[in-house]
């Protein structure tokens, strides 16, 4: 990562409180399904709103199929935890649309803004106050580079499980991290070059924001091309939490043809996190480049007061959610959850 520090200083002292004052609505949680079409692929996708807010999002479904996760020894700025190239074989699932924003994620973690959602349910409404989450910020988490559809960004992964854990009371609906294998899997959206686009690094500034074209911040979701599928900022924007382990050599270890890969995780550090950013170079935002997660992350956390599992010092980073496209009884869901916390 470039990140200076000083900037990132600067915007912590100038960075107030700011609480977004916003108009909300009484209804309960429900989706709207509809087409994507973007011209190469027609693909489902649905309206998720959150009840008694104005909060919504969409997800696209994505087929099931098989890919090779990885790059070629050929490709250009690869690295060795790259490969080997496996086939992987993956179920269908909806990956949501942009990355995550900060009016969803308040919701979660501004004391405030979460007294409105509206729930379906008495018991949903308990198990989702009870889902383990943050203090109210004291401080502008976005560090003034924007907050109306912008990512919201500089959580821990852990915070990024507990969110979605809290949204999957909310819904209903098991909404997870994308495993590694997902997140490229829809990256790629079928083809096996360098970008989603193609070999040509000139056509990044169509697709994503990284250092040479942010200012130095990131932007806001949905302004660049998307991929094939429909998503959007998979290049870019803000790099995003996946729920794997980082193991270097992970690949030599996964069977060629394995169903559904998931390393999971085993001990705190290092975490995988794909995209890049828009403090990242070209290379970083190829589809099959990997980024660890690094404990300086965690040295100087932004808020006060201090909250070591929640923020991060990484205004880089930030995530979407993922949903299976099988539905999932109650019990499956509290059981993934058990496993993804370690509760």
């Amino acid at each position: 990562m470039k990140y200076r520090k000083s900037i990132f200083v600067s915007l912590i002292i100038i960075s107030t409180l700011v609480l977004l004052s916003f108009t909300m609505e009484e209804k309960k949680s429900s989706t709207q399904l509809e087409s994507y079409s973007n011209g190469i692929n027609a693909l489902e996708k649905y309206t998720e709103s959150i009840g008694g807010t104005n909060v919504v999002f969409n997800m696209i479904l994505l087929p099931a199929g098989e890919f090779l996760i990885g790059s070629p020894e050929e490709e250009a700025n690869r690295k060795e935890d790259e490969g080997p190239q496996k086939k992987i074989a993956l179920e269908s699932f909806y990956m949501m649309e942009t990355e995550l924003t900060w009016d969803l994620f308040e919701l979660f973690i501004d004391t405030e803004k979460s007294a409105l959602v509206g729930y379906s349910s008495d018991e949903s409404k308990v198990n989702a106050d009870a889902v383990t989450r943050p203090s109210t910020p004291y401080l502008d988490p976005s560090f003034g580079m924007g907050k109306i559809n912008y990512p919201a960004i500089s959580m821990t992964q852990f915070a990024a499980l507990n969110f979605c854990k809290w949204l999957s009371e909310v819904t209903g609906k098991l909404y997870r991290l994308p495993t590694e294998a997902e997140w490229e899997y829809a990256c790629k959206a079928g083809t096996a070059t360098a970008y989603s686009f193609g070999d040509n690094v000139e056509d990044l500034d169509e697709y994503g924001w990284y250092w040479d074209n942010s200012d130095d911040s990131y932007h806001e979701v949905a302004q660049k091309k998307p991929n094939a599928w429909g998503l959007y900022d998979m290049h870019g924007n803000v790099a995003e939490w996946t729920m794997d382990q980082y193991q270097e050599d992970y690949y030599v270890s996964i069977q060629d043809g394995a169903k559904n890969a998931w390393r999971i995780p085993d001990s705190l550090h290092p975490r995988s996190v794909r995209g890049g950013s828009w403090d990242d170079d070209p290379e970083a935002l190829r589809s099959s480049a990997r980024l660890k997660s690094d404990r300086d992350w965690q040295k100087r956390d932004p808020q006060i007061p201090k909250s070591f599992w929640w923020n991060t010092d990484a205004p880089f980073l930030g995530f979407r959610v993922v949903r299976p496209a099988k539905e999932m009884s109650k019990e499956e869901i509290e059981e993934f959850f058990s496993l993804a916390l370690d509760e």
